[in-house]
């Protein structure tokens, strides 16, 4: 039989809105009484009826956050942010992976049309290959927040300013004297919105420095895995001569051509320098430490939510379009 919440409480010595309380994280609770609850929850194997609960308030606390693909070190993170502010929210948060697949995307869509969940949080690679438009085309979205570089004004939106970023990184990479440089992540097929603006941002700075722009040195990458940007760079060292830089559009890249080059028998910064996108962890702790285009993902995921919240209690508000800050940490992988 699943236990109750009465059955909670009767166990914790507590009254059941107190143990409710603790479970929605509605009301403070004092950390002795809110041990006693949670040790209770845990030996009842307590799983909340987020059935019964939907049909009391219209809401099951519980959120899906859509990530095209959960193996990159980004996206590791960005979920543990999501987690931890959707709790400090009192929402569960369910994680899904699309693989920037419309029939994913469709499927989450519908399940939250259908209130199956409050709200949705969804990072389209390309809004030409997401279903967003066909939902707008059916009527109001459901509570959808979308995260990352594309390109929309139908609902509410937390990104970065890639172009920006990118511009930075590569005059960072001027101002130690390179010239030529490479980028790895440049738009491939299918072409995303994210990939054309870092390029944009490149080729920027280049213009602004008076440093002649070379195609050569745009290298495409179908995905921005670490294999896929491992197989572009040695395919590319073996037909073209070794540039100043690399600027890699994910750290996750970047951490792969540092290993392309150490195979090669390439020094980092020594013979080339590198750099990445993302500030994610392993890029700080890496031989050498990476440069990067730092954001605050803590607070892009508190951000997404807040929009979410927002949506969720006034669905009828007009959209809204947030941008991180974002700065260049300059670290060993570009040094001089």
């Amino acid at each position: 039989m699943r236990s109750t919440v009465k059955d909670v409480a009767t166990r914790a010595g507590v009254s059941p809105k107190t143990v409710s309380n603790v479970i929605n994280g509605t009301a403070f609770v004092r950390p002795d009484t809110r041990a006693r609850v949670e040790q209770a929850l845990a030996d009842l194997d307590y799983v909340p009826n987020l059935g019964a609960r939907g049909l009391r308030n219209g809401r099951y606390g519980l959120i899906a956050l859509a990530l095209p693909d959960l193996s990159t070190a980004y996206s590791a993170e960005l979920a543990h942010h999501f987690v931890e502010e959707g709790h400090a929210r009192g929402w569960s948060v369910q994680i899904e992976e699309t693989a920037a697949e419309p029939r994913r995307e469709q499927a989450l869509l519908s399940r939250a049309r259908s209130h199956l969940v409050d709200g949705l949080v969804l990072n389209p690679v390309s809004l030409a290959d997401s279903v967003v438009d066909e939902h707008v085309a059916r009527g109001p979205l459901p509570p959808t927040v979308l995260i990352g570089e594309v390109e929309q004004d139908r609902t509410d939106q937390v990104g970065v300013d890639s172009v920006a970023g990118a511009r930075d990184l590569t005059e960072h990479l001027l101002a130690t004297g390179r010239r030529r440089i490479a980028v790895v992540g440049s738009p491939g097929v299918p072409e995303t919105a994210a990939a054309r603006q870092r390029t944009e941002g490149y080729r920027q700075a280049l213009a602004a420095a008076g440093v002649p722009h070379d195609p050569a040195l745009e290298v495409p990458t179908p995905r921005w895995t670490s294999d896929e940007a491992a197989g572009a760079l040695r395919a590319f060292l073996d037909a073209h001569p070794l540039p100043d830089a690399f600027f890699c559009f994910t750290d996750s890249m970047a951490l792969a051509v540092v290993h392309v080059l150490w195979e090669r028998g390439l020094r980092v910064p020594d013979d080339v320098a590198v750099a990445g996108f993302d500030d994610v962890e392993p890029g700080r702790y890496a031989v050498p430490s990476l440069t990067t285009v730092s954001f605050d993902l803590r607070g892009f995921a508190a951000t997404a939510l807040d929009l979410l919240r927002d949506r969720i209690e006034d669905p009828d508000r007009p959209p809204r379009r947030l941008t991180v800050p974002h700065a260049v940490v300059p670290r060993a992988s570009t040094a001089v």
